[in-house]
C-alpha cells in the first residue's frame, strides 16, 4: 500500500523546487475533492496528483517517461501509472488519451491548478482566499493571462467528467484554499 507520506517523501527526494512542489500539492487536493466528489477512492486520487511530475525538474525533456518508469519500478497502482502517461495526452505520440474519470480528473485539473495559481498571484494580496469563480472563469477567456495555460484541456471537464466548468473552477479553487498555506497563498 502506498501511502500519502512515502508518496510525498518520494516527491520531495525528486524535486527541490518550491513551485514545482506547491503545483503537486495544488493537483493532489483538487484530485482528492474530486475523488469524493465521484465517490472513488480518494487516497489513490490523491497519490495520483501528488506524483504526476516526479520527473519535470530533473527531466522535463522526458517527462513523465521516467517518473512512469519510477513508479512501474516501485510497484505503483496501475491506475495511477495509467493516469501519469494519459496526462501527457497531448504532449504527443505514445500518450494515450484518458480513459476514465481518475484520467480524465487529473487532465484537466493540471492545467487548472497552475492558472488559478496565476489568478491569485495577480492580485497584490496574493491570496486564494480573495480569488472568486468568476474573475477565474473571466480571466480564462483573456488570452494573453496566462497564455501558456490550455484552457481547451481545463474545458473538457464538462464533457469528460460531466462537471460544468463553473462548477469545476469551484471545486478546484475551494480545495485549494484548504492547503493555502502549504501553497504560499
Amino acid at each position: 500500500m502506498i501511502t500519502r507520506e512515502k508518496a510525498l517523501e518520494i516527491l520531495h527526494q525528486n524535486m527541490q523546487n518550491q513551485n514545482l512542489r506547491r503545483h503537486c500539492y495544488a493537483v493532489a487536493v483538487v484530485m482528492k475533492s474530486l475523488a469524493r466528489h465521484f465517490k472513488e477512492d480518494e487516497n489513490l486520487w490523491e497519490i495520483t496528483g501528488l506524483v504526476h511530475d516526479l520527473d519535470y525538474e530533473k527531466n522535463p525533456d522526458k517527462h513523465p517517461l521516467e517518473a512512469i518508469k519510477f513508479l512501474e519500478k516501485e510497484n505503483y497502482p496501475t491506475e495511477i501509472i495509467n493516469a501519469v502517461r494519459a496526462h501527457a495526452w497531448n504532449y504527443g505520440e505514445g500518450f494515450p488519451e484518458p480513459q476514465n474519470k481518475m484520467e480524465w480528473s487529473l487532465y484537466c485539473c493540471d492545467e487548472l491548478t497552475g492558472f488559478i495559481v496565476a489568478c491569485a498571484l495577480v492580485r497584490p494580496e496574493k491570496k486564494l482566499s480573495l480569488v472568486k469563480v468568476d474573475s477565474v472563469l473571466k480571466k480564462m477567456k483573456d488570452k494573453a493571462f496566462a497564455a501558456a495555460v490550455k484552457r481547451e484541456q481545463i474545458a473538457l471537464c464538462q464533457e469528460k467528467l460531466g462537471i460544468p466548468l463553473e462548477e469545476f473552477v469551484k471545486m478546484a479553487l475551494e480545495a485549494m484554499r484548504g492547503i493555502s498555506g502549504e501553497l504560499g497563498l
